[in-house]
């Protein structure tokens, strides 16, 4: 809630503050803004017309330009009743921009310039109510991201011992295709060999076969020949007796 001061100096100055004023009241803070700044024109620059600009750009969410005008106010009156409103409303301009803490300061400065303000000892409790609890969501953002960063990590264990699993048992399927490879190839060989030495031996039978077969003839051979000469020797002592 922002307090407007209503008194001027010069009579145009007057005129367009209470146009303003009747502006700022009907909620049309635009039109306002425009009444004030021609009074400051009017007045030139006149602190109630300065002030109530800056309460009229409040009022339309332009929280830096009016935050910035009532800072230079405060430099401008030595009234403490002037600066307990000042930092009142400097107090609300941070208070809507969600700088909680700077925005109790300024209450609280506010207070020991005028102690009995219950406006401003309202605002400062909500003011340190937000704080409290933005420091709250502040600490739950924390412990989640840590939470997070928890879980992050633990599924990056998880992944590479998965992975290392699975490198595990494609080594394993890897040594057991080689293991089963050698394997094959050992009972090739062994059937190879058995095969060569099945053809040996048939080779050595054959070759035993055809040995034996040359012996007999041989021996064919030898017999018919003594028989051959058996039968000349007969006839010829045959041929003797007669």
């Amino acid at each position: 809630m922002l307090v407007l001061p209503f008194l001027a100096s010069g009579q145009e100055e007057r005129k367009h503050i209470r146009e303003g004023y009747k502006a700022y009241m009907d909620e049309n803070y635009n039109e306002a803004e425009i009444m004030f700044r021609k009074a400051e024109e009017a007045g030139k620059d006149s602190y109630v017309a300065r002030y109530n600009t800056s309460a009229a750009l409040y009022q339309q969410q332009k929280l830096e330009e009016s935050g910035e005008r009532f800072a230079q106010l405060m430099g401008e009156t030595s009234d403490p009743a002037e600066q307990a409103k000042l930092l009142h409303n400097m107090g609300n301009v941070m208070l809507e921009g969600q700088q909680y803490r700077e925005a109790a300061e300024a209450y609280k400065r506010s207070l020991k310039l005028n102690p009995n303000d219950e406006d401003t000892r309202y605002n400062l409790a909500y003011a340190l109510e937000k704080l409290r609890e933005q420091q709250q969501q502040e600490q739950n953002q924390d412990q989640q991201n840590q939470d997070q960063n928890q879980d992050d990590q633990q599924q990056d264990q998880e992944n590479q011992q998965q992975e290392g699993e699975q490198d595990q048992q494609q080594q394993e399927q890897q040594e057991q295709q080689e293991n089963q490879q050698q394997e094959s190839e050992q009972q090739q060989n062994e059937q190879q060999d058995q095969q060569d030495q099945q053809q040996m031996q048939e080779l050595s039978r054959e070759e035993a076969e055809r040995l034996l077969q040359a012996i007999l003839q041989k021996e064919k051979e030898v017999r018919e020949k003594v028989d051959e000469q058996k039968a000349k020797a007969a006839k010829i002592k045959t041929d003797k007796d007669w």
